[in-house]
Formats: structure tokens, sequence, C-alpha cells
């Protein structure tokens, strides 16, 4: 009976010990399901967020190229907002530095040489031509572009900007650097650590006009000294690097010398003629480019949205005139502020702060313009 009952009691405990296992292992299956049911929904839900979220019917090549670049256009509006405080120092510096040797080293000898009628003409013409420019880079760099308000209740907007989520008026445009919509954008130029718009657009192409202008005016003036120096400072060269001359007859020229004084004003006028036929070609050829655009009454951006604006209305048959364009002539007298003849004298050849027509927000027709052409599009 005892070998019986231990028997019972070993089958009993085997089979609660199967039972046990069997339920952990239904236990097991079902905890896997439960994991794989949740890892699966898990998936399907962040794809579907995924393509929500990049889903868009406009997307094409361009915009993938865009996204792709991304992190470079970042890079770049970094360091330039970062080096336009040096590219500024640079240009107070170099140009400092030009009008220092001007006065230091070809000022006395304009007055030793030259005649009274010429002397007058480079003073008058050299001082009225500084004060130009230190006065409109002074303007361009501290007046601000010009931006939309705040308050957006009666703001007239005929976009939505994508990164101030903001309503823009018409011509205005986001300026990654400055991360700011900017009224009449033209560009961001490093060379003002500034925006160039609605407000300060006169100061900067006042600025790049009397800048070539002055630039000019040096390299033609100063070409025959430029000569002379450079042919000493090739001379000083030539003789510091040849071997001494022990045979000389009494009938050579001894060869000339040169203190550090007059090798310094050499290389000076040199450096001040370099200089500036350099920035005189490169300058120029902005200014040009931004004459041209103040002749169809554009900007910068505009001038590529409305080249795509008539390449489509072309494939159409349709004409496209830009709404913002009175004439070359009105286009100039906007621009400059000029509404009567005097102002060519008081807001063109002089100083002037005056401000431009209109607010950026709204573009009515100016008072300048003489009668206003219908626009067969509008931007």
């Amino acid at each position: 009976s005892w070998a019986l009952w231990s028997l019972l009691c070993r089958q009993r405990v085997f089979a609660t010990a199967m039972r046990l296992l069997l339920r952990c292992l239904r236990l097991g299956r079902r905890r896997r399901c439960t994991l794989v049911r949740q890892a699966e929904q898990l998936w399907r839900y962040g794809h579907l967020c995924l393509r929500s979220l990049l889903y868009n019917s406009f997307t094409n090549g361009d915009v993938v190229l865009d996204s792709l670049f991304e992190p470079v256009y970042w890079l770049v509006d970094h360091v330039t907002r970062w080096f336009g405080v040096v590219f500024v120092a640079l240009v107070i510096g170099l140009t400092s530095s030009v009008v220092a040797i001007v006065y230091i080293c070809l000022l006395p000898l304009i007055l030793q040489t030259y005649t009274p009628a010429w002397i007058c003409w480079h003073l008058a013409y050299g001082h009225w031509n500084l004060i130009m420019i230190v006065f409109h880079y002074y303007m361009a760099i501290t007046t601000s572009p010009g931006h939309p308000p705040q308050a957006k209740d009666d703001l007239t907007g005929v976009s939505i900007c994508r990164k101030c989520i903001a309503p823009k008026p018409a011509r205005t445009h986001h300026c990654s650097i400055c991360n700011r919509c900017v009224l009449k954008m033209d560009h961001h130029c490093p060379w003002l650590n500034n925006c160039v718009g609605h407000y300060n657009h006169r100061y900067f192409f006042s600025f790049c006009l009397f800048m070539t202008m002055g630039c000019i005016y040096c390299s033609i003036s100063g070409w025959e000294m430029f000569r002379d120096a450079y042919a000493a400072i090739e001379v000083s060269y030539s003789l510091g690097n040849s071997p001494l001359i022990l045979f000389q007859t009494y009938y050579q020229t001894p060869p000339p010398t040169f203190s550090f004084r007059q090798r310094a004003f050499h290389k000076s006028v040199v450096y001040v003629w370099v200089l500036c036929s350099s920035v005189a070609l490169a300058l120029g050829a902005l200014t040009l480019w931004h004459a041209a655009l103040i002749t169809r009454g554009e900007t910068s951006i505009e001038r590529h949205i409305n080249k795509k604006e008539r390449q489509r209305l072309q494939k159409k048959g349709k004409l496209f005139r830009n709404p913002y364009s009175y004439g070359s002539w009105d286009n100039w007298k906007v621009f400059l502020g000029v509404d009567v003849p005097r102002h060519w004298l008081t807001r063109v050849l002089l100083p002037s702060p005056h401000l431009p027509h209109g607010t950026g927000l709204s573009w009515d027709l100016p008072p300048c313009v003489a009668k206003q052409r219908t626009p067969l599009l509008s931007i």
C-alpha cells in the first residue's frame, strides 16, 4: 500500500508540473503574439506618419535636391552671418588705408606739381566723392531694410511665408540669414552685414556707384605715378638681386639708391592703384547689373521670378509685363525719389536721407510718375 501511495503521489506531482509547463508555454506564445502585433502596429503607424509628413503633390526633383542641400544652405547662412562683421571691417580698413595714403603721400605731391586749376579740381571732386561714399555706406549698414509689422490684422498679404507662417506683402521675401521677411528684398549683402531692401536699396546702389567712380578716379589720375613707382621698385629689386659690380669706369652712371621712405612711397602708390583698379572692375560690373535691374523696375529676386513667368507665358502665347515698372526714366525717378527737378541736386548729387516712395506694404502709383501702364499680369 505504501508503494502504491508513493506511486500515486509521483504521478500527481508529475501531472501538476506538466500542467504548469503547458500553461507557461501557452502564456509565452500569447505574449510573443502580442509583442509581434504591437510591433506591427507601431511600424504601420510610423510609416503612415512618415508618408503624411513627406507627401506633397508638388514634390519633384528640385524639391528633393533642395532638401538634400538644406544643411549646406544652413552652413552658408551661418558663416555669412558671422563673416558679415569681418567684411564690414575689411571695407572700412581698405578704404581708410587708401584715404590715408592719398592724404599722406599723394596730396603733398599734387600741391607741389599741379596747376591751381587742377589742384582745385582734385580737392573738390575727391572730397565730394569721399563724402558721398562714407554717407551712403553708413546709411546702408545702419538703415533697416524694412520688415512687415508684427500686428497682422490689417496686413494685406499676397502669400504666406513658409518660415514665418505670416502673410507676405507684395515684393516681400524671407531672408534665411536675417531669419526675417524683408520688404522689397533685393539680396543679403555680406559687405553691409545687412539685407538690401525697401528702405536702404538706394543707399546700397549709391555706395556702389560712388565707390566705383572714386576707384576709377584714383586709377586714372594715378596712372603716371603708378608707372614711375613700379619702375623704381623694379630697379631697386634688380639692384638688390644682382652681384656686386667691381669693374666700373668713370663714364658709368652710379645706380640710384632709394631710402626707406622712398621705397614705402613707391609701394604705397602701387598698392593704391592695384586695389582701386581691381575694385573698379569688380564693383563696376555689379553696379551696371543693378543699374539694369533698376531700369527694368525689378530686384535681383524678381529678375529670376519674372524670367520664369515670362517663359511660362510665352509657351501659352501671352505677354508678360512687370506691374512695378513705369518705364525706364520713371523707374529711376521712383528709385532715387526725384519728385521735382531740384531733387536731382539735393537728393542725388548731395547726401540726402529722404525715404523712398511708399511703405513697402502696398505699391500705389508714385506722384512722380506721369501715367500708369495697366499691367497684363500681377506677380
